[in-house]
């Protein structure tokens, strides 16, 4: 008898398989389809900033144009990814189909006239939206609608990054801090992994990143006590790293909220006070640098998360900046996501750090790159992962160490107001 029904659970398993490999593909193909166009129009849109620096003193009015854009069609798309992570917690009303157009011409906008963002938030949201519509059209049940959203999240995030693995960790970890639900792990996979290869076909290569640590030791007794320091050190800056995403939410959630406080009732305001102080903010440091994604420089020796990875690739300072020009830029309503900036402000951090500690660079500027935006996203496994996406296997082990570290040290906060709390950090919090 038990043998029979373990026969049926396997043939369960395969068409639970098959169902979702089969509800994959077009979340995947169409997700990752508008993520390569929305890649390659950014960076159509980066040129002409690069090119046109006068676009910049127009922040103020663009910023306008996408409150108007937002009030006018809008409605609850304008919540993001909370509104994709509210679904997924309480399936209601579902994710409306205006968000992806909308965010994808918004985040645009915000690139184009200066502002400093991200990317993630306009993959993810597309992947939301599209797979909300797919979900509708495909009518699964509530449990199931749950499921395709997060595909929707991972599929985005996956191609966005060229990194599946982490993209469908992300999906299941995000949620709710200190817990996994693994109901949806393959079917978020398998949608993260179609969605990378459909990026790719479209021709989008993202940018490759190398960490060459390789310490010229001879003796095994010096390799050790390299490792121990190495450890020691990677733990401080765990803690930094910690501290920097724990410094980016507090600034990013107090400028909404002031804004909110300080021009109530016009709201159209908010945006032109924001781009005002990001045209200030440039003029003073007499660089643009801090402004748009900061993947690479318009100037091949400027400050940028390549560079970072370089000795004096970046100033002492440089992390502070990019995040405040990133809460101002986000915090007054312009458009695009956290995680790359996320990414700027780590892989500073890191040089920075590793330049006063005496530590490898690039070592510890790809591991601020993983572990503040692991701390602002309460999502250390997924950054892990990424680490070793996008870095190799050989340093696995401070790559947990760093995101794991400031993961505690972060708090509960986070970037998205929609993720849950399942199980505290510490015992201390539930006092």
């Amino acid at each position: 008898m038990k043998k029979a029904l373990a026969s049926f659970e396997q043939v369960f398993i395969v068409r639970h398989l098959l169902k979702w490999t089969l509800i994959a593909i077009p979340v995947a193909l169409v997700t990752a389809s508008l993520v390569a166009l929305f890649l390659w129009l950014l960076d159509v849109v980066t040129g002409w900033q690069w090119q046109q620096g006068w676009l910049l003193y127009l922040l103020p009015l663009a910023g306008i144009g996408i409150y108007l854009l937002y009030k006018l069609y809008g409605k609850d798309a304008e919540k993001g990814n909370n509104l994709i992570m509210e679904e997924i917690h309480e399936p209601g009303g579902g994710v409306p189909v205006r968000m992806a157009p909308l965010v994808l011409v918004t985040t645009l906008i915000t690139h184009l006239f200066g502002g400093s963002a991200g990317r993630e938030g306009t993959a993810v949201q597309m992947g939301g939206s599209m797979a909300s519509l797919l979900g509708k059209w495909f009518k699964l049940p509530k449990e199931d609608v749950r499921i395709i959203l997060m595909m929707g999240i991972a599929a985005g995030f996956g191609a966005v990054f060229g990194t599946p693995l982490t993209g469908a960790i992300f999906a299941l970890e995000v949620l709710a801090i200190g817990r996994i639900k693994y109901d949806a792990l393959i079917p978020c996979l398998i949608a993260a992994v179609f969605a990378d290869i459909v990026c790719s076909a479209w021709g989008i290569q993202h940018t490759s990143y190398y960490i060459n640590l390789q310490p010229s030791l001879t003796h095994e007794g010096e390799l050790f006590r390299f490792q121990v320091y190495t450890i020691l050190k990677v733990v401080v800056a765990g803690i930094a790293y910690g501290l920097a995403a724990w410094l980016f939410i507090q600034l990013l959630h107090l400028i909404k909220a002031q804004m909110l406080r300080l021009v109530p009732g016009r709201k159209w305001l908010i945006p032109v006070i924001g781009g005002v102080a990001i045209i200030v903010l440039t003029l003073v440091l007499g660089t643009r640098d801090y402004l748009g994604l900061g993947v690479i420089s318009k100037n091949l020796g400027g400050v940028s998360i390549t560079n970072a990875f370089n000795i004096d690739g970046v100033h002492t300072w440089s992390w502070w900046w990019k995040l405040l020009f990133t809460a101002i830029t986000l915090g007054c309503g312009f458009k695009g996501g956290e995680v790359t900036p996320l990414f700027f402000i780590g892989a500073a951090l890191g040089n920075t750090l590793a330049t006063l500690m005496g530590a490898p660079v690039d070592l510890f500027a790809g591991l601020g790159f993983i572990a503040v935006f692991a701390a602002a996203t309460n999502t250390p496994i997924a950054c892990t992962l990424m680490g070793v996406e996008l870095f190799g296997t050989d340093n696995a082990l401070y790559y947990a160490i760093a995101c794991f570290t400031a993961y505690y040290f972060s708090g509960h906060a986070g970037i998205y107001s929609a993720q849950r709390t399942a199980v505290a950090k510490t015992t201390y919090t539930n006092k």
